[in-house]
Order: structure tokens, then sequence, then C-alpha cells
């Protein structure tokens, strides 16, 4: 038996953030006011969430990082529990870190699996990783999947930076065709929903993403081209709005409730630009990037030194990263593997196919040590670390790639969660546990309490 779906938002909502996409406005949502009985109470969310700081009075970043395929637990699997865990040879580059993150073992994503759908782990696992939602199997237009935990975050304490959330991958995204045995691109190439029906595609230009951050044009122009843009777009919602007033006098009754609706989106705009008014840009010494690197190396690295500079900034505190979509074919010729990743990760216990699937763990792993040691090195405006401040998930929703399993995950938690995380441990469950229950966990320290997320049974209280 299926386990339900979270209730979807409602229908106007959905209107708007497409409304707001079409327009260009590239605004994130206002805060959503109901996920349909899943809020305890939003006015205390609202009340406990509007610092959405740590106990030391730091902001409090939350990202998750996926990589794909799964991975060779004969060398992930840390030896020793607790603070006596032993680190295996994936995680060899992270070993000076140790005290900066914990090992899971036991977390469970049940609703990526097929649940009587048939084939199609990777895409059901990608769409599930942050939602908890066992995705309606289709190819079509109708794509059903669940709010995801970083969106549930952005849609209330967004609106305290200038970036609500930043959504981030290597590999450009895809919302629509057929991707996995049935199953919509939209499953596999998204890890952020807004809603049950709306991928968030995320930036895999680094360029993009800069400019996100710290505008267009030379470091001295940057605020001013922006303050332009904002005062040209006041200019067309102007020109919007006095055109569909003069139209709403020649228009049915129920076209004019469509109007209505459309009044209402366009002052939404406006208070989005508003938003953006009251936040000036950041100043980086980071060099705009180029483009996109050859190097996939290098492509991960500068995404990560821009999710890095996004929290020392305060620019965002909510981010998602698909190191590449689920079920990637890439092959590592950097690393001397002409081999499909997807297809090493089928090994059959062949030890050739196990030996280069666990190089490329370890080349994920090696990357992730690339960020934490960024963010450890680096003080946010209140001179904290921005990795003690931190709540990073790194994983996956599949287990070992020959078996397609979704339980014993291999999940990595970085941070302390400004001192309220328990780092340098291997935890190791008894029995599956939800994913989901981390997530609430992760959403309780904002103080955004929810009932239930996905498939979620409850807090984690060792962590």
């Amino acid at each position: 038996m299926k386990t339900p779906r979270s209730n979807p938002l409602p229908s106007t909502m959905k209107h708007r953030r497409r409304f707001l996409q079409g327009v260009g406005a590239l605004m994130a949502l206002p805060a959503m006011e109901s996920f349909s009985g899943s809020l305890k109470s939003l006015q205390a969310a609202t009340e406990t969430a509007v610092a959405a700081t740590s106990q030391t009075a730091s902001p409090l970043r939350m990202a998750f990082i996926t990589f794909p395929n799964g991975v060779n637990y004969s060398h992930w699997r840390p030896t020793g529990t607790g603070h006596e865990m032993q680190l295996n040879k994936t995680f060899a580059s992270l070993e000076p870190l140790k005290d900066k993150f914990q090992v899971f073992t036991g977390f469970a994503q049940n609703n990526a699996a097929a649940l009587g759908d048939g084939a199609g782990d990777h895409a059901r696992a990608n769409a599930a990783f942050l939602t908890g939602v066992h995705p309606l199997k289709t190819a079509g237009a109708n794509i059903q999947n669940g709010v995801s935990v970083d969106q549930v975050a952005a849609q209330q304490i967004g609106h305290l930076t200038r970036i609500p959330s930043l959504q981030l991958s290597c590999e450009e995204s895809r919302n629509s065709g057929f991707c996995d045995n049935g199953y919509s691109c939209a499953y596999q190439y998204n890890l952020s929903w807004a809603s049950s029906d709306l991928p968030i595609a995320p930036e895999s230009n680094p360029r993009n993403v800069f400019e996100q951050l710290f505008g267009r044009g030379k470091p001295g122009e940057r605020s001013e081209l922006l303050k332009k843009r904002l005062e040209e777009r006041k200019s067309i919602l102007d020109f919007v709005m006095q055109d569909a007033r003069q139209m709403s006098k020649q228009i049915s009754h129920a076209d004019r409730q469509k109007m209505d609706q459309y009044f209402t989106n366009v002052r939404e705009i406006e208070q989005q630009i508003e938003h953006a008014e009251r936040f000036p840009l950041p100043i980086s010494s980071m060099t705009a990037p180029s483009g996109i690197p050859q190097s996939y190396q290098q492509h991960i690295d500068i995404m990560f030194d821009l999710l890095a500079v996004a929290f020392e900034t305060d620019s965002t505190r909510i981010a998602s990263f698909a190191l590449a979509h689920e079920g990637s074919t890439r092959n590592f010729l950097e690393l001397g593997i002409s081999e499909g990743h997807h297809y090493l990760s089928h090994h059959g216990e062949d030890p050739y196919k196990l030996e280069l699937y666990a190089k490329i763990d370890r080349f994920y792993a090696d990357r992730l040590a690339y960020l934490l040691r960024k963010l450890e090195q680096t003080k946010d405006p209140w001179g904290k670390s921005v990795l003690d401040q931190s709540m990073i998930v790194y994983g996956c929703a599949i287990g070992d790639g020959n078996k397609h399993n979704h339980n014993d995950l291999p999940i990595v938690v970085a941070g302390g969660a400004g001192g309220t995380f328990q780092p340098g441990r291997h935890v190791k469950f008894n029995n599956d546990v939800p994913l989901t229950n981390l997530y609430l966990t992760m959403l309780d320290r904002y103080g955004i309490q929810l009932d239930r997320l996905g498939d979620s049974t409850g807090l984690v209280t060792n962590v």
C-alpha cells in the first residue's frame, strides 16, 4: 500500500509561482500560509523561526548535497560506533575533519521503492530524497510528488535573506520527457519541489549563480545596475496594471474574477521587488566565473565556492545541490575510468567494477572534503565558523547500486547546527529510520515544527 502523498499547496499558489516565472521576475514565493494541516501552528512556527539563528545567535544554514548510484559499502562504512568511529577508505581525505561530521547507517527512504510501480528506482530515489513522497509514475505533465524539505524551510524563513534558497547542479535540468522506465525527467533531475507538481530547476552555470549572488557587471557597477533593473520591472508592472484595468471594464463577471487573481499576482511581484530592494548586494572578492569548466572536478569545486560564499555573506541560508542526476552514466576519464558510473554501480560483485565504483565514491567524498574545509575556514559576519553554524546532508536515496535498495542509505551529516549536533560519530540504528525524520529534526532547529514530512514518524533524538 502506498504512503499517502503530502497535501499539495493551493492551486492559486501554484499558479502564482508559474506567473512569476513566466514574466521573468525570478523572485521567490511569499511564505506559504498552509500545508493543509501539516503545520502544528503557523503562528508559533513563524514566531520561533523569525531569527532562524543558532544558539550562538549566528545565522543557521542548511544544505542538501546528493550524488548518484549508491556506494560500495565495503569502502564506505566506518568501523566502530559513536566517537570510536574509524573512517573507511572512501573518507580518507575527510580524516582531518573527522570531528566535523557524523556518518549514519540505518536511514531509509521507503517511498523510493517500487510499491507496485515496477522499475524506475533512480527517478523515484531522486524525487523522494527531499520529499519523502512516492512520486506518481508518469512521463506526462501530470507529475505528482511532494514539497521538499528545503522549500518547507524557504517558505517559512526565506524572507530573512535576499535569496530564499539556492538550487544548484552540475547538469542542466529537465522538466519533461521520458527518463526512467515511465517516469518523467522532472523526477530524475530536480531535488527541490515548491509544490506537488512544481519542481524548481537547479542552476548549473557558475556564472549565472555568481550573478544571482552579486549582480551583473563590474564590481563597482553591480548595485546601480540592479537598482535600474528593479526600476524597469516596476515600470513594466505599472504598464501591465494600467492595461489590465482598462481590459477589465470589457470582460464578463467570470473573467473579472480571473482578472482579480491576475491583479493579486502583479501586486505580489511588486512586493517581491520591494523585498529585493531591502537587501543590498554583498561585495565579494571572488572573480566572476566565465562559465562551465570542462573539468567536472573544477565544476563541482567552483559551485561549492559559490555555495560557501552565499552562506558566508548570508545571501541565503538554504541550498540543494545535485552533483549529478540520479542514474548518471558519466564516465570519469580524469580518474582513468572510461566506464560509466551507472554501469559500474551494477557491479554484480565483480571485483574490477567494485574497485572502480569505490574510486568514484572517493572522488565525490574528496569534493565534500573540499567544501567542508572551506566552510570550516570561513567566518561569517558574526565571527563564527560557517561549518559550525550549518546542517549539511550529503547522501543518496540508493544504498548499493547493484541492489537498488532504499534502506541502509549512505548519509553524512556535517556541521554543528550551532552547537546542537554531535559531530565526530558513527550513528548506527538498529532498525530502518525514515530519512525524513532527520529533516524534521533540522526544521525543528529552525523553529519550524511539522506533524509530518513525507513518511516521517518523528524527530531523531540522537543527532
